[in-house]
């Protein structure tokens, strides 16, 4: 058989990183989308914690989570084995140790100091990345890294918070990164539907136990406690946590620790639009230079965002 064009080698050689690059845009676009929900998600939880006992409300998240996913997720199951049900397990407790470390900590220390230190999951993962894997970033990965985590310190305020609430948010903030990292290796091998019901099922066993044993499971009432329980049950926590698996099947995971950081982003706008909140001139700085720090990083991922927003709709 006669051996093909090099013209066709040759296109199929370079079609090959460019299809990369595109799936790792698409997913870095549904990591924003993601962002936006937990942003948007923010203005309901304030009010709905402020009715009903955190943990609980945690507890019944992920609850409605796994009801969610359980539906397709049961079908499915049997393609993870005993690997992939420990591998998801350890997602779930990794994701139940990060709240009730974060909020153990915000009960110590301020709003702004917590918020900040939980952003620093943006240089924590490349560092756990390379002490885990040996897998170093880019120099332009490292300079988005820094303009995020400068405009996380302007968003925030960073003020001066307790010792011991701060240990406690960074402890918090190891965790998510070690999440983000173990899904990296995780995602590409396990079914997102089911591995992601095994995380929520484990999320939701943990922090039930600890709601119980913290008396403050109960029956749930009104309008305001509910819908904020559908909506961060189904979109921030199931559909949220399943895009996650999807998108770092494509992405890495420092790429996804730097497009976590426009959570707070949203928040902020969210907050400015929904809530009546005010922002100074530091804050909607801290917001550019995040925003700065994913350009630089992941340019392609920013101009496909714009595309979609440009591009008119159809009536």
């Amino acid at each position: 058989m006669a051996d093909p064009p090099a013209s066709t080698c040759a296109g199929h050689e370079l079609s090959t990183p460019r299809i990369r690059t595109t799936r790792r845009v698409r997913a870095i676009v549904v990591l924003v989308v993601v962002t936006a929900i937990w942003g948007v998600t923010f203005v309901q939880v304030k009010g709905a914690v402020a009715l009903y006992p955190l943990f609980a409300f945690l507890a019944l998240r992920f609850a409605i989570a796994s009801c969610t996913l359980a539906p397709p997720g049961l079908r499915r199951m049997h393609t993870l084995g005993a690997r992939g049900i420990r591998a998801g397990a350890l997602a779930g407790s990794l994701t139940a140790a990060g709240y009730l470390l974060q909020t153990a900590g915000l009960q110590r220390t301020s709003i702004s100091s917590a918020g900040f230190i939980t952003g620093l999951y943006v240089v924590l993962t490349p560092l756990i990345v390379l002490a885990l894997f040996r897998v170093r970033s880019s120099g332009l990965t490292w300079t988005g890294v820094g303009f995020a985590t400068a405009g996380l310190a302007l968003l925030a305020g960073v003020h001066a918070g307790s010792v011991v609430g701060d240990l406690l948010v960074l402890a918090g903030a190891v965790v998510y990164s070690l999440q983000i990292v173990l899904m990296e290796r995780y995602a590409p091998r396990y079914d997102a539907i089911a591995f992601t019901l095994i995380e929520m099922v484990t999320a939701f066993s943990s922090l039930a136990l600890l709601a119980a044993a913290l008396g403050e499971l109960r029956m749930p009432h009104g309008w305001t406690v509910w819908s904020a329980l559908v909506v961060t049950g189904v979109f921030a926590s199931a559909l949220g946590y399943l895009a996650q698996a999807w998108a770092q099947r494509r992405t890495t995971a420092t790429q996804t620790a730097l497009v976590f950081t426009v959570e707070p982003v949203w928040t902020a706008f969210f907050g400015f639009t929904l809530a009546g909140d005010r922002l100074g001139a530091a804050a909607w700085l801290g917001c550019i230079l995040i925003m700065a720090g994913i350009s630089i990083s992941e340019p392609a991922a920013v101009g496909m965002l714009v595309r979609m927003v440009r591009r008119p709709r159809v009536a």
